[in-house]
């Protein structure tokens, strides 16, 4: 993967920089298919027809490719299609890689173009993202007790993950007195408790034959787009379909995850994911992340990568590059941030929860 955070260079050119560093990193020189991941790029750089566009960059203009998008969860998606295209036999080695370049329009600008994964008639009545995960979050507060300390650990531990991690966005660490008195946001989120807009891409390599790390489970959940015939705000039934089928595939259940990657776009998601997955028991997630249990050194680390929050949210690239992390992480290669695990789990929103990902990972005997 490409450092992510702020980036001179054209989407292309960071994708190709984190295609080529896969490649040669698995030791092949011309994969057999491309997957493409990017939610956006029409709007965010006035480019399309990615899947061309890319392998033509790459000097793959032969290789067959493709794009997917699912909003905020794409790269998990197209780590999917790769995973299908290997298990159903068509191709025995796919190169999957994602990204976004967002940093050079206004904010306002990334925010209406993200917002556009958001119901059309919420929408119209003024919705953003961050307003909806604050109704969200209001709603867990009311109904589990979660504290705003709970939610502020978050963002404090995954900053101080991040600070390990050279391709973070962030490598700053933040007490939790900064991020509970950072300007609001979206009330209860302040600046804090939010994602930053970043640049940057992932790659892996998908090959049929045993590596050191193999997918052991893969799965999507699905629910409304429109919030407001969902008849649960506290937690993600996509999320809960996807670890389910994942858990289901891989013929075990979540007390085999030793590390994880958590989608935290907002600090409170890190908390419904956790449990919405079953890595912690229902109305504990806030507690537990107080007490140190999902920090580096703690019982479950979540997010040693530094999560959404440090690391960066290049969206595209965001499911990839948690896959890479835990590939570095069962492979005993995250210096500085190493964590022991065998099997790890990564968990990629779509949207606000519209379409999600629950992908697991174990290192081979």
């Amino acid at each position: 993967m490409t450092r992510f955070g702020r980036r001179e260079e054209s989407l292309p050119d960071l994708m190709a920089e984190a295609a080529r560093a896969a490649l040669a990193d698995a030791d092949v020189e011309r994969p057999d298919a491309i997957v493409v991941a990017a939610m956006n790029p029409e709007e965010f750089t006035g480019e399309g027809n990615y899947g061309s566009l890319i392998n033509t960059h790459l000097g793959f203009s032969r290789v067959p490719a493709l794009r997917v998008e699912t909003a905020t969860s794409s790269g998990l998606a197209a780590f999917y299609c790769g995973y299908l295209a290997i298990a159903a036999g068509f191709h025995r080695t796919v190169l999957v890689l994602g990204g976004e370049k967002m940093s050079h329009l206004p904010t306002p600008r990334v925010s209406e173009i993200i917002g556009r994964s958001i119901d059309p008639h919420e929408r119209r009545y003024g919705t953003t993202m961050p307003a909806l995960a604050g109704l969200i979050t209001r709603a867990v507060m009311h109904r589990t007790g979660l504290t705003l300390r709970e939610i502020s650990q978050v963002a404090v531990k995954n900053h101080a993950n991040a600070t390990r991690n050279p391709y973070a966005h962030f490598q700053e660490a933040v007490t939790l007195e900064a991020v509970m008195d950072s300007r609001m946001v979206a009330d209860p989120l302040r600046l804090y408790h939010c994602c930053p807009i970043s640049d940057g891409a992932a790659a892996v390599v998908l090959h049929a034959e045993a590596g050191p790390v193999r997918v052991a489970g893969i799965g999507q959940g699905t629910e409304a787009i429109a919030v407001r015939y969902r008849s649960d705000l506290t937690s993600f039934r996509a999320t809960q379909s996807a670890a389910q089928a994942a858990y289901r595939m891989a013929g075990f259940g979540p007390e085999r995850v030793e590390v994880a990657e958590i989608h935290d776009a907002f600090s409170p998601f890190e908390l419904i994911s956790l449990e919405d997955t079953g890595l912690i028991p229902a109305g504990k997630a806030g507690r537990a992340t107080l007490d140190g249990e999902t920090a580096l050194d703690g019982r479950l680390p979540v997010s040693p990568s530094g999560g959404l929050k440090a690391r960066g949210h290049p969206l595209a690239a965001t499911g990839i590059a948690q896959i890479v992390e835990l590939t570095w992480q069962l492979s005993g290669r995250a210096e500085g941030r190493q964590v022991k695990a065998r099997v790890g789990l990564a968990q990629s929103i779509g949207g606000i929860a519209t379409n999600n990902w629950v992908a697991l990972l174990e290192a081979r005997p």
